[in-house]
């Protein structure tokens, strides 16, 4: 007799793996390397099996090989012209893997997130972005290079947003089992952990590998039964939680990413920290080499002397700091490791060692303990140095050793097949090698207008046919009419000048800048045969109210009738969406508060792709802006109080576009072409774009910050770093005997009661008193001044004495110069310690004014 209990359904779970055919079994090797994602044909290859199921996967070949049916697999098997594909793209994959590594130092490279595909939620935006394009370049250029970060199981919230505007936060997991990664075994066999000390408990981490390319990315992943609960969550979100969840997860991929290298023995000879998220990387090689019998001082110009750390922001609040007593909580066994006490060791994070309210700083930390420290761009070098200075006092601001690379993007990432093909067809066979060699791709000229003007007007369409299908989704989806979806749609029009707004939606961004005046805006997009799109996209962090309101406002204005299909907020911006929207618009826009945008690389990817950007000179577009090949706000500001600015700014681009922008690009001859606005287009492609591709700066970091760390490292280690010990030794006899210094006679030229004509040359003639230290540790210097209104002190010039040995251990300095200056300038005579293993002058900071 049947039951109930019979009748009911018992089912268990089944995973029925998909097996590839033998003549496909290279797409499994393909989908774990994301070298695909880069090249078009091993991307076609995967697109072709299942187009819709490809985009629905994310572009994740993983997902689809696992889910693919088998009698398409069949079918692809003994289909010929698919395997003649599969055959080309594997030559072409293993002659790129075979070619041997460049020489030049093995490099470490840390950073918090990596935007390598849509498909790997390891990123939030730009600094990700740009850390997974420095690892393709990598890759690309071969060098010796890995990178160590954290494997995340929902990373960053995909966004949504309510009928209202509101920014919903979502958090999907990732399928590790359908990602490109492996675990790290060693050599027993076993998957590879580390144990991470944290509040006085052991957190375990397994390794897993990302292969890219040449390279690997080493991942960082707590979220496994060995751990508690909260500790599986360290692993779970990108810039999740509070405060204190941030200091864990820095704690976790600072010393759990070098207690990784060491457990894969993988001995770089530099570190670079992207951002100073990284920074507990150097405390815990600071304890690893007081564990070999340095004492704290030689084992911090050891860790120095191998460590570059870049910094990205000029806003204070992309500086992580963390409060003294939270700090205690967590590292303060650290002190004890190193042999120092808790004061001092506090001190490494603060400006001002002895202000116990003051909290302790990542960036300091990571510029304490970095001999090289760069920034992102060469204003935001400058900007940097002003940042820092109060670090360093008795200099000013451009004598601090911040140097700067800009950034820059990876080509073959951003650029449009469609585009690439037209550039290999005039720059020739295998450019992309050369790829910022300007020669090379001024040969655009020689395109025909009417020939770019197609493929540039074929990737619009193409944008707008993929906004027009997410705008109806996402419309249905919060419930919208179907009215207003489609009045919305329906004045959408292919022929209008698209600019694009994308990028993350914090405030100093202004992204509803031109909004000031909706009146006059409402004129400007509603030009009689000459319309105007603004397509805005990004996302705000879960705790910016106030980026989330600039989201909200625009959702409000796009719903207005003057502006239906006008204005467009794209919700979800990720990198396949930069892709169609830098690809695809006409202009780039970007409209920062000065001086707040540290590089900026969406805009570079739009120039790539012959896209023209209106920018402010702000970050990179101060270095790449060309009157022939875009337009600029000015850097400098008119107004103090930033609503008048903004008023300002916002004047300034309604007329450009009205006077200007619009007016060039409307001017058709009669094939259809403008030929001025052509010319913008091949400016920005010929002078613009090739000083932005991640080949040059991979060459800048290597010329100007890898080459020289590599040296450093071999000088310093020689002998059991013996030349380290040395230099610690030489610091701490001058540290002590600093104070002694005395200056016994001062003869110099009497500026109180004389002026001095030009021409003639200053003279001063001193004896110092060295307290016992040598001539040739010291260097004495006359430095003149000018003082502008505002009060900031600039170095003009500085202008070293002459020394000879006096009498009684003292010292006679002497100067004769001609400053080669006019006007009221103020000087002074600097002493300041040297030696030849210090690489720059703040390297031991003291000075003493005479």
């Amino acid at each position: 007799m049947l039951t109930q209990t019979s009748q009911e359904m018992k089912l268990k779970r089944i995973f029925i793996k998909s097996q590839l055919p033998e003549k496909l079994a290279f797409l499994q090797t393909l989908s774990h390397n994301i070298w695909w994602s880069w090249n078009a044909d091993a991307q076609e290859l995967f697109r072709s099996i299942d187009p819709e199921q490809f985009v629905a996967l994310n572009y994740n070949p993983v997902a689809l090989l696992e889910s693919v049916d088998p009698s398409r697999l069949l079918e692809l098997s003994q289909d010929k012209a698919y395997l003649k594909q599969v055959a080309a793209v594997k030559k072409s994959f293993e002659k790129y893997m075979a070619v041997p590594k460049k020489k030049g130092p093995k490099l470490a490279y840390f950073s918090m997130e990596y935007g390598l595909h849509i498909s790997l939620k390891l990123y939030s935006g730009g600094l990700g972005v740009l850390a997974g394009d420095y690892l393709k370049e990598a890759s690309d250029s071969n060098v010796e290079l890995f990178g160590v970060g954290l494997l995340y199981r929902y990373g960053y919230f995909n966004q949504g947003l309510s009928m209202n505007g509101d920014q919903i936060h979502l958090y999907p997991p990732q399928k590790f089992t359908q990602l490109p990664i492996q675990p790290v075994r060693g050599a027993d066999g076993n998957w590879l952990k580390v144990a991470v000390p944290i509040q006085g408990r052991i957190v375990q981490a397994k390794i897993w590998k990302l292969p890219i390319g040449r390279i690997n990315l080493y991942l960082l992943d707590t979220d496994h039964e060995d751990n508690s609960q909260d500790d599986r969550a360290l692993t779970h979100m990108l810039y999740g939680g509070d405060n204190e969840h941030r200091l864990k997860q820095e704690i976790l991929l600072g010393i759990g990413g070098v207690r990784a290298i060491e457990a894969m023995d993988l001995q770089p000879e530099v570190y670079h920290l992207n951002e100073g998220h990284a920074g507990f990387l150097s405390i815990e090689r600071l304890k690893n080499f007081v564990d070999t019998g340095m004492d704290f001082k030689e084992a911090k110009e050891a860790v120095r002397s191998s460590s570059l750390y870049t910094t990205h922001t000029p806003v204070p609040a992309g500086h992580d700091h963390f409060p003294e007593h939270m700090m205690r909580n967590y590292l303060y066994n650290y002190a004890g490791d190193l042999g120092i006490s808790w004061e001092d060791f506090i001190a490494l994070g603060r400006t001002n060692p002895h202000d116990a309210g003051e909290d302790f700083n990542m960036s300091k930390l990571s510029i304490a303990l970095s001999q090289r420290v760069n920034g992102v761009s060469k204003l935001h070098g400058e900007v940097s140095q002003e940042m820092f200075t109060p670090l360093y006092p008795g200099y000013t601001a451009e004598e601090v050793h911040i140097g700067y690379v800009t950034n820059s993007v990876h080509y073959p990432t951003w650029i449009a097949n469609d585009l690439h093909k037209l550039y290999s067809t005039e720059f020739g066979k295998d450019w992309v090698a050369d790829q910022s060699n300007h020669d090379i791709w001024r040969k655009i000229h020689k395109v025909d207008d009417k020939k770019l003007f197609s493929v540039q007007q074929n990737l619009k369409t193409r944008l707008l046919d993929y906004v027009r299908e997410k705008l109806q989704v996402d419309m249905q989806r919060r419930g919208e009419s179907p009215r207003m979806i489609f009045d919305i749609l329906s004045k959408i029009d292919n022929e209008a000048l698209v600019l694009g707004f994308a990028r993350r939606f914090a405030t100093y961004k202004r992204a509803t800048l031109l909004f000031q005046n909706e009146e006059r805006l409402e004129k400007l997009v509603n030009r009689t045969g000459q319309p105007v799109i603004f397509l805005f996209a990004g996302k705000a962090h879960p705790a910016d109210q106030g980026g989330q309101d600039l989201i909200r406002h625009i959702i409000h204005i796009s719903k207005k009738p003057q502006f239906a299909g006008k204005v467009i907020f794209l919700e979800d911006y990720n990198m396949e969406m930069a892709k169609f929207l830098t690809q695809g618009v006409d202009i780039w826009l970007n409209t920062p508060t000065r001086p707040l945008e540290a590089s900026g690389t969406s805009g570079m990817k739009a120039a790539l792709n012959g896209r023209p950007n209106f920018s402010v000179l702000d970050g990179w577009w101060a270095e790449g802006y060309r009157p022939d090949a875009g337009w600029a706000l000015p850097l400098e500001r008119t107004y103090e109080e930033q609503h008048l600015q903004n008023e300002l700014d916002a004047e300034v681009i309604y007329h450009t576009m009205e006077e200007d922008i619009i007016p060039t690009y409307f001017d058709r001859d009669k094939s259809g072409i403008s030929k001025k606005w052509m010319g913008y287009v091949k400016q920005i492609i010929a002078e613009v774009a090739p000083t932005f591709t991640m080949k040059r700066m991979m060459d800048d970091y290597y010329d100007r910050f890898y080459f020289p760390l590599g040296e450093s490292e071999q000088a310093f280690s020689k002998e059991n770093y013996q030349p380290a010990k040395d230099l610690a030794s030489w610091k701490a006899n001058v540290i002590e005997k600093w104070e002694g210094i005395r200056v016994r006679e001062n003869n110099s030229f009497d500026s109180v009661n004389h002026a001095l004509p030009v021409g003639e040359t200053f003279t001063a003639n001193l004896l110092v008193d060295l307290n016992g230290l040598s001539s040739e540790d010291v260097t004495l210097e006359a430095c003149f001044y000018h003082r502008a209104d505002d009060g900031k002190v600039t170095l003009k010039r500085a202008d070293s004495f002459k020394v000879a040995p006096a009498q009684d251990g003292a010292y006679k300095y002497t100067l004769d110069v001609d400053p080669q200056l006019a006007g009221v300038y103020e000087y002074g005579f600097r002493l300041r310690p040297t030696h030849p293993l210090m690489p720059h002058a703040q390297d031991l900071n003291l000075v003493y004014w005479l």
